[in-house]
């Protein structure tokens, strides 16, 4: 069977059993602080398991987009090691809201494997829960008696928590679990070794392929288990391995799913994969991979970054990319090239990668490019630091390659093993200990189990009609943050929108006889809205009144619709490619992300600016439609975000000829906005922009400093004609620079001769460390001069230029291979004495700073250094 023949027919045999087909959520999780990534097909179902909300079909079935890069589901470093292990993979799955449970599921999975793909019932092993003492738990006999009915008793195994008890994670939904696994080796190889002696062994040829979670528990943050509101199927089988079943191959990447893309790689690199565990063959299994995960990460909205869930996926094809770089010997971007193999093979099922793939291919390939660049320019440093014959490189070295450059650890050690060389392995642990110990110290946090005030209440957001509303507790948790305690607030119905789809939330109080808590920020968990409050209300059982801020709601309604109506204007003005990639809807400003591809001229934002405007004196009211049917919505011309999940039923919001989905609050008609003002136009990523604006008294403000600028232009230049006055401004600076570097070629030329006579040796360098009266561009001559003058020479000269101060520290290239010594580093630490920083090349350095009376101090350490060195 082909791959998508495989997939197709999982979702015909579970619609056929009733199961509403749904499709993939996206891979970045929005509303759940404990998940970076979906993980697990049952992620976006963890508020019906929970009990937060109701279920909208009680059988669903789909592929699920999935991704484990990160936290305990961590696959990262065996992907491309072995032949099973991927990055992002699909997990066809069906589940069960509280309606059937283990027979049914262990039934229809049974049927499934050996009646509709045909498998081979005697090459089937089954596990199960055997229980566990410190929770408390009993083996699993109902999971085995049911399976009993399919498979001989022997090749049902009991497993222990660690293998047969799924949890996503601390915390959360959780049950047992009963596995199927597969026997793939030779009839010869089974008869010598018995198929369950495998099981759960990491044997490549002895896999698991389908996982039947019972989900009964729910683990609360002090370890507990307690029993959830209903009992839940939630199952989840491996699409990868199941093709590599059904194609008869000893490998997910021998597979269909997997070979268009290494065939492809391999006809780029030159390189022949042999399906074995050689490097080459491992560097064309992560490219193939790891293409995949970024590909579908940049689809569902997740740009590459240097934080949260961006900085996984820059990591994810950095690895790609050090690969190629390493082991298939390119030195140019070609990953991006992939995207279009990739998009031939998935696109019809996922249309997301068809409808993005230009921009996916702009962000990959700008992304390689910069990597390529520090690759470079690592491998440079990493032979600065190998040239000082140390035979084990200090680990303090390696981590600062690891690091400034992004070098990865792994590289370097080959790197160096091939020059026969070893690094300090403890002390790169020690650095990159340092650092994490520095980074959850600024993100400590603890949070303890809810206390639930009322079980019965279904709680209710009311902010789109009201901003006030009598409410009581439900439940509450204290919450430790960077040593602060607050307090996370549910109520049985709240006027506070909390945090989503651009749109910060609301704050405001509650109130009740006197005493008033104030509410910090509201945001959304889980499908469960919480208020952070600075302290716990004096009587959790009793109603109070919940306030919003009005005046910052306004503000914060106005940019919010002003999103709208400025998308309308970008794809009338740039054209139908443009596309929402991120907004922050703040009270004071908003930005707005889009897909285009270049710079937007300031004649366009011009027309843009002046286009929204022109929208908000339309003065449209709004029409908002709530509970519309999806397909309904779209059928009238709705815009949907990718990356975002949408339900059956959708809340859209058109101001005239402008409607999208979108569950934010926004003004009553657009007149209310006043004036849009756009500050700011700039590049966010490959293809993406980025629109900064302000609205109402905000923007007016803008455009007021502007005035007020002008007008004292005018009045310091002492001439009405700006324009004018700038330009002779202009013209008499450029004749008083040409001026200044004829009088400082003259200085060069004077010192150059003076400084000549004053090289003094120390420890057998000739060296020169003092201040002279230039600045940065005659200390770069005079420098330059000296070293074409002599073979070597150790240089530091300090300047002042007015409130500034500058340092440049410079050497010829035979001191930075003898002595190991590197222009770039030193000037860090002197840089201090100026309160500046700088950087540069090992044998040319240069910081600035804003402490003159540094500069003697700076001077002082070089000397130090060299009488030390």
């Amino acid at each position: 069977m082909k791959s998508a023949d495989i997939r197709q027919a999982f979702l015909d045999f579970m619609k056929s059993r009733t199961h509403r087909i749904v499709d993939s959520a996206p891979m970045v999780i929005q509303d759940d602080p404990t998940l970076m990534f979906t993980n697990a097909g049952m992620n976006q179902f963890k508020d019906i398991f929970l009990g937060n909300s109701e279920p909208k079909h009680p059988r669903v079935a789909n592929s699920q987009k999935c991704l484990r890069v990160s936290g305990k589901h961590n696959d990262l470093e065996e992907v491309g090691v072995d032949t099973y292990h991927h990055t992002m993979f699909e997990m066809l799955g069906n589940w069960s809201f509280g309606d059937y449970f283990k027979e049914e599921a262990i039934d229809w999975a049974w049927e499934l494997l050996t009646d509709v793909y045909g498998i081979e019932k005697e090459r089937l092993y089954i596990t199960v829960f055997g229980g566990d003492e410190k929770d408390g738990l009993e083996a699993d006999q109902e999971a085995r008696t049911f399976w009993q009915k399919h498979v001989p008793n022997q090749r049902i195994l009991d497993f222990d928590r660690k293998d047969n008890f799924w949890e996503m994670g601390e915390t959360g939904p959780c049950g047992p679990c009963s596995e199927i696994h597969i026997d793939l080796r030779s009839e010869a190889e089974r008869k010598q070794v018995d198929g369950a002696t495998l099981v759960n062994l990491d044997d490549p040829r002895v896999i698991e392929i389908w996982n039947l979670v019972f989900m009964e528990f729910n683990r609360k943050a002090d370890s507990s288990l307690h029993p959830l509101p209903h009992k839940h199927i939630d199952t989840g089988m491996g699409f990868e391995r199941l093709a590599t079943v059904l194609q008869g191959k000893t490998s997910n990447y021998d597979t269909d799913i997997f070979q268009p893309l290494i065939q492809a790689i391999e006809k780029r690199s030159g390189k022949k994969y042999q399906a074995s565990d050689s490097q080459v063959d491992i560097a064309l299994r992560v490219i193939a991979d790891h293409v995949r995960a970024v590909s579908f990460s940049i689809a569902d909205g997740q740009l590459p970054s240097n934080t949260g869930a961006g900085y996984v996926i820059r990591r994810i094809l950095r690895r790609a990319v050090r690969y190629a770089y390493s082991f298939l010997e390119m030195r140019e971007p070609f990953i991006h090239e992939l995207v279009a193999v990739l998009v031939t093979q998935m696109g019809e099922h996922f249309t997301e990668l068809k409808s993005q793939e230009e921009l996916i291919s702009k962000v990959i390939k700008e992304e390689e490019e910069s990597f390529l660049r520090t690759l470079s320019r690592g491998m440079e440093r990493l032979e600065t630091i190998t040239s000082g014959g140390e035979k084990v490189i200090p680990g303090e070295k390696i981590f600062e390659l690891y690091d400034t450059y992004g070098f990865p650890v792994d590289l370097t050690a080959l790197i160096l093993r091939e020059q026969g060389l070893d690094l300090d392995e403890e002390g790169f642990k020690a650095e990159l200990e340092k650092q994490k110990a520095r980074s959850r110290k600024d993100a400590t946090s603890v949070t303890g189990d809810w206390v639930v005030v009322k079980e019965d209440d279904v709680e209710e957001f009311v902010g789109y009609d009201q901003l006030e509303a009598d409410v009581h507790l439900t439940r509450y948790r204290e919450v430790e943050q960077k040593g602060k305690t607050i307090y996370q607030l549910v109520f049985n119905y709240t006027p506070f929108y909390p945090e989503g789809g651009g749109q910060v939330g609301d704050t405001g109080t509650l109130e009740r006889d006197g005493e008033v808590v104030r509410i910090l920020d509201t945001k959304k968990e889980n499908n469960l809205i919480i208020h952070f409050a600075e302290s716990l209300p004096k009587d959790v059982g009793s109603d109070y009144k919940a306030r919003v801020d009005a005046e910052k709601r306004q503000r914060t309604e106005r940019n919010h619709s002003v999103t709208h109506l400025l998308h309308k204007a970008l794809r009338e003005i740039l054209g139908d490619h443009v596309q929402q990639k991120g907004s922050l809807v703040h009270p004071d400003y908003l930005r707005f992300d889009f897909s285009h591809f270049s710079k937007v001229e300031d004649e366009q934002v011009r027309d843009i600016e002046v286009r929204v405007n022109e929208l908000i004196m339309q003065d449209d009211h709004l029409d908002e439609k709530r509970n519309i049917p999806l397909q309904e919505a779209l059928d009238q011309g709705a815009l949907a975000l990718f990356g975002e999940k949408y339900g059956d039923t959708v809340r859209a919001i058109r101001f005239g000829e402008s409607m999208e989905l979108c569950g934010g609050t926004h003004v009553s008609s657009t007149g209310t906005i006043g004036l849009f003002k756009i500050t700011q136009e700039t590049s966010v990523a490959a293809g993406i922009r980025r629109i900064e604006a302000k609205t109402a008294q905000a923007a007016l403000a803008v455009m007021h400093q502007a005035e007020d600028t002008v007008a004292e232009a005018k009045e310091l230049l002492k001439n009405p004609d700006l324009t004018k006055a700038i330009q002779d401004l202009i013209h008499k600076n450029q004749a008083l620079t040409k001026e200044i570097e004829e009088l400082n070629s003259l200085k060069v030329e004077g010192l150059f001769k003076e400084l000549k006579s004053q090289i003094s040796e120390v420890n057998g360098v000739p060296a020169l460390v003092r201040e002279v009266p230039l600045d940065a561009k005659a200390v770069k001559d005079l420098v330059f001069r000296l070293k074409d003058s002599t073979q070597s020479i150790f240089m530091v000269f300090g300047y002042a230029d007015g409130p500034k101060a500058g340092l440049t520290v410079a050497m010829t290239e035979n001191l930075v291979k003898e002595k190991g010594w590197n222009a770039g580093q030193l000037i860090r630490d002197w840089a201090k004495e100026i309160e500046g920083g700088g950087g540069g090349q090992p044998f040319l350095a240069t910081a600035g700073g804003k402490k003159p009376e540094g500069i003697a101090s700076a001077l002082n350490k070089a000397r130090v250094f060299l009488e030390e060195a």
